[in-house]
């Protein structure tokens, strides 16, 4: 089989099959044709059944040669096996020459998360006296007490806000559905948007139910959101770079913080496994880290260290 074909029927069956969202199957797609254009540089050419595990191990090679951050070459590894995974699950081949391949081992990077007083900072930067203001409120409240994604808030609909019960239905990766709880903060807040903003302004027909509407009444899009959280943060004097998943990371930092069980913050994340949300475990280990160097005598620095008491 040739590349083109066969590479077509494996983004189909990230859709069909995995429920995977386009921007994830674009990424599939574009590590995927590095693979073809380095199988197009070997003597002689090779079809995607013809390449052995020899080969990926020499793409990998070249990609450290160029210095490709090992961030992109793990994808990349993750892309090549679930393709050729994909070729033994639908018989196009019998072994599966990735199998053996690994990826770089990725430093575990701790997320940037704010503190409470930095929360409040960026909410008390807003203009309310602006309409726009209220409808920031909103935002940065949702995605402070729910932890959705940037994609989530901008796909949020009216029809799936049950603020009477304190609940909101999200929509996440592949369609999955959950239901995350909502403060009374933010429902609050968004209340106040939709009544006394949202409710007035002009709204393009087919965006009846979104929540979140630029000043044209088309949804926001997700650089929009971006740009209205670093000029928030920029306002309240904060050099962190914060961005809307920073929200999302504080609101799972703040819960396991004070004690929230991992399983369920797990559950409001969306995450599919448990490992994933386990990072903030490690945040919180920091957290604790800090505290003790700050505050027990014998982390102090050695010239704050209490002299002992003469006998």
């Amino acid at each position: 089989m040739d590349w083109t074909s066969t590479i077509k029927g494996f983004m189909s069956y990230l859709q069909l099959e995995k429920s995977l969202s386009s921007n994830s199957v674009d990424a599939y797609k574009r590590d995927l044709a590095k693979l073809e254009q380095y199988a197009s540089t070997l003597e002689p050419t090779k079809s995607p059944t013809e390449i052995t595990q020899d080969d990926l191990e020499g793409l990998l090679k070249s990609l450290a040669d160029l210095a490709i951050m090992e961030r992109s070459q793990a994808r990349m590894v993750s892309a090549i096996k679930g393709f050729y995974k994909y070729m033994v699950l639908e018989d196009i081949m019998k072994e599966n020459p990735a199998l053996l391949v690994e990826a770089p081992k990725l430093p575990k990077k701790l997320p940037v998360y704010l503190t409470i007083e930095e929360v409040d900072a960026i909410l008390g930067a807003i203009d309310m006296s602006h309409p726009q203001g209220q409808r920031n409120r909103a935002i940065i409240e949702t995605l402070y007490a729910c932890g959705i994604r940037v994609s989530e808030l901008i796909n949020l609909k009216i029809s799936n806000l049950f603020l009477d019960v304190e609940i909101i239905r999200v929509i996440g990766k592949g369609d999955r559905e959950r239901l995350v709880p909502i403060n009374q903060s933010a429902i609050k807040h968004l209340k106040l948007y939709m009544e006394e903003i949202r409710k007035h302004q002009k709204i393009n027909k087919g965006n009846e139910d979104f929540v979140f509407l630029n000043r044209r009444g088309n949804p926001l899009s997700r650089v929009m959101i971006f740009m209205i959280i670093k000029d928030l943060t920029a306002l309240a004097g904060i050099t962190k770079n914060v961005s809307p998943h920073t929200f999302r990371h504080t609101f799972a930092t703040h819960l396991y913080e004070a004690g929230a069980d991992l399983r369920a913050i797990q559950d409001m994340l969306g995450h599919r496994s448990i490992l994933t949300t386990e990072i903030y475990s490690h945040v919180n280990t920091r957290h604790l880290k800090n505290t003790l160097e700050q505050y027990h005598p014998r982390f102090q620095k050695p010239e704050e260290t209490p002299l002992a008491e003469e006998e």
